[in-house]
């Protein structure tokens, strides 16, 4: 299986997608971690590799993004719908 997708800190709780992944298709993660799509998620964008509570720090790069403005589910694409910029609880 080939990854299509890229975590590259081990502290990240998202990961961005090498292309469009349709929802109920499968995330592949290097290391062989798969999760499934819940969503479409366009290529370059976001997808959460665990559960995110709302308020909680969108990791990405190791560095923190911002914040869920909704709780997000793993395999939910993350996005300006459920991300604050900036922003923590």
């Amino acid at each position: 299986m080939k990854p299509n997708a890229i975590l590259i800190n081990p502290k990240d709780n998202v990961a961005v997608v090498l292309e469009d992944i349709p929802e109920g298709n499968e995330v592949i993660l290097p290391g062989r971690q798969v999760l499934k799509a819940r969503e479409d998620i366009p290529s370059s964008h976001k997808v959460a590799v665990r559960d995110i509570p709302e308020g909680a720090e969108l990791i990405k790069y190791g560095e923190m993004i911002g914040a869920a403005s909704v709780s997000i589910a793993k395999g939910d694409w993350v996005h300006t719908h459920n991300l604050k910029r900036g922003e923590q609880k």
